[in-house]
């Protein structure tokens, strides 16, 4: 069976969500189930077919949720050998700056379901992610992205 990496903040983030869909969204689906019941004819009846729709989607990722939270292996970057903060791992907050165009980006590298690239967030299967695992600061790093190749240095790396 596969790990599923995930921070701390992606797994808090997880169980909160797990918890929302359990105890406000499943009772709520369940009572317009109810309600849409109590109207009759069920055949033509467009509010209980989409309570109906709700609930298998409410399922759905509540199962898709235990899954991945009983697979998750949690990975607090702050709590990394002192040896080991001078790499780019899993957890890293990477400062990059592009060698062509002297732009700096700062990435944080997170697991597929806490993914955010607009909030900084890289996933650790990315092109850009995979490039910087193993590396330090003062390292290059060749990116073959669907838009071309580009050549990063990292600036910094933290563990926050």
């Amino acid at each position: 069976m596969s790990t599923t990496p995930l921070t701390v903040r992606g797994a808090e983030k997880l169980k909160a969500e797990l918890q929302r869909l359990k105890t406000q969204e499943r009772p709520d689906v369940v009572r317009a189930i109810a309600e849409a019941r109590a109207q009759g004819d069920l055949s033509e009846n467009a509010e209980y077919d989409a309570a109906k729709d709700r609930q298998g989607f409410i399922e759905g990722r509540i199962k898709e949720l235990e899954g991945k939270l009983a697979t998750a292996q949690i990975i607090d970057p702050a709590t990394l050998a002192p040896q080991a903060q001078r790499r780019v791992v899993f957890g890293a907050t990477v400062e990059l700056e592009d060698e062509d165009t002297g732009k700096r980006v700062t990435y944080q590298i997170v697991g597929e379901d806490e993914a955010d690239v607009k909030q900084g967030l890289l996933n650790v299967a990315s092109p850009i992610a995979r490039a910087l695992i193993g590396k330090e600061e003062g390292d290059s790093a060749e990116v073959k992205a669907p838009g071309g190749t580009h050549h990063y240095e990292i600036v910094s790396v933290r563990y926050e």
